[in-house]
């Protein structure tokens, strides 16, 4: 009899802590990110704010299409960002003039990029770039490059809980966010 009672302790006390985290369940399967022109974006935010996230990219850029197919497709990762973000995709080579409030950005031909495209990549265009804006359009950080669905999500996570205010990425991504998202 006291050799049964450890293992079903033992059992009974993971199933119990298994609990607490969030099944995959929750998160539909079928979820797509709501993109935004940023027009639409700068709009919505002046009746609720909320950050902004910004895909940067080119027709002609490969990983930008991997993105696409593979990152932003993850069922979690798109949930996360309807939740938390007004999602954003623009094409870096876009020729039609953009007009936020009261600033214009337009189309330069002779470099073949986008005002609003340097301007949010600070002058250092790479695709794709992923930025992140706060609440008040202010810029939060550009990351250029691609980021596999795992990653992308603890980035995501990082900006969209504001623990880029308070903890360093390596700190967040090593001890918090395994506690947070512990079945992701």
């Amino acid at each position: 009899m006291k050799k049964l009672i450890f293992p079903a302790f033992l059992f009974a006390s993971c199933m119990l802590a298994l609990t607490g985290f969030r099944s995959d369940a929750d998160v539909p399967k079928n979820a797509a990110i709501q993109w935004l022109t940023i027009e639409q974006a700068y709009a919505k935010m002046q009746l609720e704010p909320r950050k902004i996230l910004i895909d940067v990219y080119t027709d002609w850029c490969g990983w930008c299409k991997v993105m696409d197919r593979e990152t932003f497709k993850n069922p979690k990762v798109a949930q996360y960002i309807n939740e938390k973000f007004y999602a954003v995709k623009f094409n870096a080579e876009q020729t039609k003039p953009v007009i936020l409030g009261n600033l214009k950005f337009e189309y330069l031909p002779e470099n073949r990029v986008h005002q609003l495209a340097l301007s949010l990549t600070n002058n250092q265009p790479s695709y794709p770039t992923t930025v992140f804006l706060d609440d008040q359009f202010q810029m939060i950080q550009p990351l250029p490059g691609y980021m596999k669905a795992r990653e992308f999500h603890e980035v995501i996570t990082f900006f969209g809980e504001n623990y880029h205010k308070k903890e360093a990425f390596e700190d967040y991504k090593t001890k918090i966010y395994p506690t947070l998202f512990a079945v992701r």
